[in-house]
């Protein structure tokens, strides 16, 4: 589109804008919704102000937050009520008495400012001539509308405020009503040569997202889908944790799958507001970003695409999850949740309700992964040795050849092995008490006794346990210090006080660094977390 600030023409943009800013928000393809719309003028941004008032009013109603946006006790003394549409200028002393008024003053650009960057304000769409378009760094502000020609340098620096990066935000989107793209083909050549293979246009995402699309389709033929799209809410439900599980079938079909919807994401963000997509194309885009998001949330706990998709396809997902029954295994990688005891009974039980297998087998990696996690923290030789263990047995479940990929008694075998190994976690973990020492010594004790076994000599279990105590003692008296870690002064008095208190008590004279750095490094990470 050439310039022009004839009113209908105006009026044609508002309203194009409003058509594809609410495409991107209920395709959830904005991260937080943030916008802003770059005018040539002063009056065109006024105009352009007053056009989309009109057609969309409760834009212009001063909220704290969006509707259905929870808000902090903190969060509500610092969002301050706010309109969603602002204007971003200064003031003019010909300007009219509501222009005037609505562009506020210095103080109120400061506040607009501090607004637009809080990601929870109701301040969704800046209106901008000059201002904000350089220096003006907002990392989840991913859309950006321009009607104003700039020249190369100037146009580098002004779309790269959406070019910043942030969790769930691929790309930056620019929206050109002025025809910038041969103004932005010099910027790049002159002086962003590398990032010109960073630019993706509106025509090219759509190529990618139908390529993507046909991809997938193709990896779905076997799978009866349709339930999803025509079924009953208990069916659909249903078809999404299905349709999970066989992805999950190999490690080569899961990888791929979750490469290409990646990609289609990638470019669907870009043009989703494009309107060339029919319903059933979109369907089927949200259903491949919710099997994506159940397999996501199964292997790291979160669901990363969750909060960007529309409203339906989000609810289906979140019912998906909890129809399993492991809602508390989910939120194993919440850092803000209670402390969940992965060892009891009850836990099991939940895990045993589990009725496809490969989720199930999925499930228990990520609760024993999270398991042995903890116990490295404690223990470092033995949380290594139990990850090596789970690493042995997920490397033959990935590898296992095809006739074996749908035989149930294999998927049980596996299972099997996993929960085997969680017991005998759930055993070791207390084994100190049997010994009679706190789980800090029983951790020097397995040190001591693995270096015993490496270099095949005998070694009382009574010395051995009184051996370990004694070699927390020494490392207590040094660990004392302000940044003992760091000191080489200390690991050196460390070090030779542990190679007499081996030699006092008999301990073989093996290599006496490998003793020291196992010794060492236990104590590291242990007072590392448990400070």
């Amino acid at each position: 589109m050439s310039f022009s600030a004839d009113p209908q023409v105006i009026k044609n943009i508002a309203h194009d804008f409003i058509t594809h800013y609410e495409n991107r928000v209920v395709e959830g393809a904005t991260v937080k919704g943030k916008a802003m719309f770059v005018c040539s003028s002063r009056p065109i941004a006024y105009e352009l102000y007053k056009n989309i008032l009109s057609l969309r009013p409760e834009w212009g109603e001063v909220k704290i937050a969006a509707d259905g946006v929870e808000l902090s006790e903190k969060e509500q003394k610092e969002i301050k009520p706010i309109e969603c549409l602002k204007m971003v200028m200064t003031r003019g002393k010909d300007d009219d008495a509501d222009l005037y008024k609505l562009l506020g003053t210095k103080e109120d650009r400061k506040e607009l400012d501090r607004q637009f960057k809080n990601e929870k304000s109701n301040f969704k769409i800046a209106i901008v001539v000059d201002m904000w378009l350089t220096g003006f760094d907002v990392p989840f502000l991913d859309t950006m509308y321009i009607y104003k020609p700039i020249q190369r340098h100037n146009l580098i620096q002004t779309i790269s405020r959406v070019n910043r990066k942030f969790e769930g935000k691929n790309k930056g989107l620019v929206v050109d009503y002025i025809g910038i793209k041969k103004q932005l083909n010099l910027a790049l050549a002159q002086y962003g040569k590398a990032d010109a293979q960073n630019i993706e246009d509106i025509e090219q995402s759509i190529v990618v997202v139908k390529d993507q699309l046909d991809l997938l389709n193709k990896l779905f033929h076997k799978f009866d889908s349709s339930k999803y799209f025509h079924g009953l809410p208990v069916e659909q439900l249903r078809c999404l944790n299905e349709s999970a599980e066989f992805v999950q079938l190999t490690q080569e079909l899961e990888k791929r799958f979750m490469y290409i919807v990646k990609r289609l994401k990638s470019a669907y963000d870009i043009c989703s507001g494009s309107g060339v997509f029919n319903d059933a194309e979109r369907d089927h885009i949200h259903f491949y970003l919710a099997v994506r998001a159940i397999i996501y949330k199964l292997t790291k706990g979160v669901a990363p695409d969750a909060a960007q998709m529309n409203n339906k396809v989000r609810q289906l997902l979140q019912d998906a999850i909890e129809s399993e029954g492991v809602e508390e295994i989910f939120k194993l990688g919440d850092d803000k949740e209670t402390e969940i005891d992965i060892f009891s009974d009850d836990y099991m039980a939940k895990i045993d309700k589990i009725k496809l297998p490969n989720t199930k087998i999925k499930l228990l990696q990520k609760l024993l992964g999270k398991a042995i996690d903890d116990i490295k923290r404690i223990n470092k030789i033995t949380g290594i040795d139990f990850s090596k263990r789970l690493q042995f047995i997920v490397d033959k479940y990935n590898e296992r050849k095809e006739n074996d990929v749908l035989r149930s008694e294999v998927l049980e075998e596996f299972t099997d092995e996993i929960i085997d190994l969680y017991y005998a976690l759930k055993k070791e973990k207390d084994s100190f008490k049997d010994l009679g020492i706190d789980f800090e010594e029983k951790a020097f004790y397995d040190i001591l006794k693995a270096l015993a076994i490496k270099y095949d000599f005998v070694y009382p279990e009574d010395k051995l346990i009184h051996l370990a105590q004694e070699v927390k003692e020494v490392v207590d008296d040094k660990a004392k210090y302000t940044d003992w870690s760091k000191r080489d002064d200390i690991k050196a008095e460390l070090k030779v006080d542990l190679i007499i208190l081996l030699a006092e008590n008999d301990y073989p004279p093996i290599d006496r660094d490998e003793v020291y750095k196992e010794i060492f490094e236990q104590a590291e990470n242990f007072k590392k977390y448990h400070k």
